[in-house]
C-alpha cells in the first residue's frame, strides 16, 4: 500500500517543494520508500512515528499521509491554500473508503454511512468549516512546534487528541470537504474488529486524560453494547427481552440492502465496528493508574 501512497505525493501539482519522509518501521518500508528521506521507527508507533517524520522536515507546512492513503493531485495545493484564506492550524477533509475485495466494499460501505461513522463531517461530508477534527491533516509547523506534537501515549486517536490541544489553545481545525482521500480499509472483521476495539480503548484515555471532552454521542456504542448484554441475560428469563437485539438485526440489515455492498456483509461490519468500539471503551474503564 505504501507504494500507492508516495506514487500519489509525487503527482502532486503543487509548485513548491516537497520533502518525502518515510518512517519505517522495518525494512520493507524502508525498501519501498526508495527516493525519499527514511527514518527509522522500530517501535512501530504511530504517533513516535510522525513525531520523528515531522523533526526530520523543514518545511513550514507539514502534510501527513498514511500508508493506506491515496492523495489526490491537487492536495497539497489546496490545502496550503486554505491554510492561507482561514488562518487555520491544520486544515483536512473526507477519508473516502476504496475496497477492491468484497469485504472490503462492505467495510468500506459500513465506514461511510452514518450507522458506523456518526455525525463526523470527515466521513460522511458536509459544510466547510471549524470541526473538532479531520482525516489526516495538514498542519502549520508554529501551529505542531506551539502544541508540542503528537502524544506519543496515544496509539490510536492520537489526531483527535492532538486537534483538541490545538483548538484549547484557540487554533482553528478546518474541514474542507473538496479535500477527498482515498483510504482501502480492513479486509476482515477480525481486522477490523481489532482496529474498532483500539478506537474504543483510546477514546476512554483520551477522557481520562481531558476531562470533560467526552460527547454524548460517543457513549452511543457502550451503550448499546451494554443494553445487548443485557437483554441477552435477561431473555432466559423474559423472551420478550430479545426484541432489542432482533431489532438490531433487522436495522443492520436494511442499512445493508440499501448499500449495495452485500447486505450481510455490511451489516456484519456494522456490528463489529459499533460491539468493538463499545467494548473497547467498556473494557478500559477502571484501568485507570495502571
Amino acid at each position: 500500500m505504501l507504494p500507492h501512497a508516495l506514487a500519489s505525493i509525487e503527482q502532486q501539482t503543487y509548485p513548491n517543494i516537497i520533502e518525502v519522509i518515510v518512517a519505517a518501521a522495518d525494512e520493507a518500508s524502508a525498501a519501498a520508500a526508495a527516493g525519499a528521506t527514511v527514518v527509522r521507527n522500530p517501535s512501530g508507533s504511530t504517533p513516535v512515528a510522525l513525531n520523528l517524520g515531522i523533526a526530520e522536515s523543514e518545511g513550514e507546512v507539514v502534510v501527513r499521509c498514511d500508508a493506506q492513503s491515496v492523495l489526490p493531485p491537487d492536495y497539497v495545493a489546496r490545502a496550503v491554500a486554505t491554510l492561507t484564506r482561514t488562518g487555520a492550524a491544520n486544515v483536512g477533509g473526507m477519508q473516502v473508503p476504496v475496497g477492491q475485495t468484497s469485504w472490503e466494499k462492505a467495510i468500506a460501505a459500513a465506514m461511510s454511512s452514518p450507522f458506523g461513522a456518526g455525525d463526523a463531517r470527515y466521513r460522511i461530508g458536509g459544510e466547510e468549516g471549524p470541526v473538532e477534527t479531520v482525516y489526516l491533516g495538514v498542519f502549520r509547523r508554529d501551529a505542531l512546534e506551539r502544541v508540542g506534537g503528537f502524544d506519543e501515549r496515544f496509539v490510536r486517536n492520537q489526531d483527535y487528541e492532538l486537534n483538541h490541544r490545538l483548538i484549547e489553545l484557540g487554533e482553528v481545525v478546518w474541514f474542507d470537504p473538496g479535500l477527498e482521500v482515498r483510504y482501502r480499509p480492513r479486509g476482515t472483521l477480525g481486522g477490523l474488529a481489532k482496529q474498532y476495539f483500539d478506537y474504543g480503548r483510546a477514546k476512554r484515555q483520551f477522557a481520562r486524560s481531558h476531562p470533560g471532552s467526552l460527547r454524548r454521542r460517543q457513549l452511543a456504542a457502550p451503550l448499546l453494547t451494554l443494553l445487548l448484554l443485557a437483554a441477552l441475560i435477561v431473555s432466559v428469563w423474559v423472551p420478550l427481552a430479545l426484541l432489542l437485539p432482533t431489532g438490531y438485526l433487522v436495522g443492520l440489515l436494511v442499512v445493508g440492502f440499501s448499500s449495495r455492498a452485500g447486505a450481510w456483509r455490511v451489516a456484519s461490519a456494522l456490528a463489529t465496528m459499533h460491539l468493538s468500539w463499545g467494548w473497547g471503551f467498556l473494557s478500559s474503564i477502571g484501568t485507570e493508574g495502571r
